[in-house]
């Protein structure tokens, strides 16, 4: 007769590569597809928002600084750990969205998938999006897209491990640190991911994972004006307009949600990248 107790964890956010609870002390309780308990996880505060959003800009500097090469190959690596710990997320899908295992599966090899695809834009975007530009004189002109800085995602609230990683990756592939609020419903798997970070090459701050509610941190998110882009695609069902003119007053790069859910195993292109990158243009005199 086994008598041991199952450790229960209580899970907790990921700010600046490190596990805090929340300031506030909340937590809420995650259940599976049935109802079955599963977990607590931290309900992040507006202050929780207010700390990873001060670590994000302190680590842009940093990451935005990397060659984009470097940049691949840290998010290639992240992908590494994940498949060290496919079953773990299989486990956790499966549970959180009522998945057979073989979807579950799909789903976190297409996450995985999804993390190298990005990874091997990082060093192609300035060639695609980029360009010598003719000018009237003796001057070089080149236009280079750099990132934006600190970007909020609202996370999907379906899909729980593809679809953030369809939302976070192009945010990181374009330079950018980013600032998440994963699905309240289902976010184990996004905290796994936290762990996945922590231990890959990803530096403090550059990702920030708040469990909690996207309708109560999604308008401060909107309105902060150290905040450079906003990704609604998680936003409470009605609220997405709201936040877009909360965004308004400090001239944020916006990407509006889909009127449906996307299919995330869709070629994804380029359309999550380019929202949140901004075009720079240098002249140089020839000969000089």
């Amino acid at each position: 007769m086994n008598d041991r107790l199952a450790v229960r964890k209580t899970y907790k956010l990921y700010l600046n590569g490190a596990f805090p609870r929340s300031e506030s002390g909340r937590t809420y309780e995650v259940t599976d597809h049935r109802g079955h308990f599963l977990a607590n996880a931290a309900r992040a505060s507006r202050k929780d928002a207010r700390d990873a959003v001060v670590a994000a800009r302190r680590a842009f500097g940093t990451w935005s600084a990397m060659t984009a090469y470097n940049r691949g190959q840290v998010l290639y690596r992240v992908a590494e750990v994940m498949e060290g710990r496919h079953v773990q997320f299989c486990e956790e899908v499966a549970a959180a969205e009522g998945l057979s295992q073989s979807k579950a599966r799909a789903a976190v090899d297409a996450a995985i998938d999804r993390w190298v695809w990005y990874a091997g834009w990082t060093d192609k975007l300035g060639a695609v999006l980029g360009g010598s530009n003719p000018v009237a004189g003796p001057y070089f002109d080149f236009s280079i897209p750099e990132p934006s800085g600190v970007v909020a995602v609202l996370a999907p609230q379906q899909s729980s491990l593809l679809g953030l990683a369809s939302v976070l990756a192009p945010v990181l592939a374009a330079g950018n640190t980013a600032v998440v609020v994963t699905s309240k419903e289902r976010p184990l798997p996004a905290v796994t991911l936290g762990e996945v970070l922590a231990t890959s090459d990803v530096p403090g701050g550059v990702v920030n994972l708040l469990t909690g509610d996207a309708e109560e941190l999604g308008p401060w998110l909107a309105e902060h004006a150290d905040v450079d882009g906003i990704d609604l695609t998680g936003a409470p069902p009605g609220r997405a307009m709201e936040f877009e003119r909360e965004a308004a007053g400090t001239l944020k790069r916006v990407l509006r949600p889909s009127a449906t859910e996307p299919d995330w195993t869709a070629d994804p292109g380029l359309s999550r990248m380019t929202p949140f990158l901004e075009t720079k243009t240098v002249w140089h005199p020839i000969g000089i």
